[in-house]
Parts: C-alpha cells; structure tokens; sequence
C-alpha cells in the first residue's frame, strides 16, 4: 500500500511543476502570485499523502490545515498590498 502512496505523492509534485514555472515566469504579479497559491494548496494536499504514507494522518492533517489557512491569509493581503501600491502609483 505504501506504493501507491508514494506514486500518488510523486504525482503530485510533477503537478506542482508548471504552477513553479508560473510563480517564476508570470507575466504579471498576480500570475505569480496564483502560481504560489496553487502550490502552497498542492503541498498542503502533499503533506495528508505524506500522513498516510506515515500512518499518522492525524498530525499531519492539522498542520496541512495550518499551512493551507496561512497561504490563503497570506495570498490575501499580498494581493491586497500590491493593488493598494499600483493605485498609488497613478
């Protein structure tokens, strides 16, 4: 079983690949910043894989939670941040 747990886990992260290749490429701010979110929620996603691959979902569960919550905040006010700072600049 702790096959298919790691394939899944291997998958997940060639996924996360072209969501890397946006949060460094994009063309604009906000491209990058969807490109972050997207793997910030993808790694959350990896670490319940990681838990069951463990057999100790429980933890893992919580901090997946934790960290999901934390990136959503933090996409949040960074996008908030950088609207604020273009309209100052007109």
């Amino acid at each position: 079983m702790a096959v298919v747990w790691i394939v899944a886990a291997t998958v997940l992260v060639v996924l996360m690949l072209p969501y890397m290749k946006r949060a460094m490429r994009g063309p604009s701010v906000f491209d990058r910043l969807v490109g972050v979110n997207a793997m910030g929620t993808q790694v959350a996603v990896l670490l319940v894989v990681v838990g069951l691959l463990y057999e100790w979902v429980e933890m893992f569960v919580d901090i997946a939670l934790a960290l999901f919550l934390l990136n959503f905040v933090a996409t949040l006010l960074v996008a908030r941040y950088i609207n604020e700072r273009r309209k100052d600049r007109r």
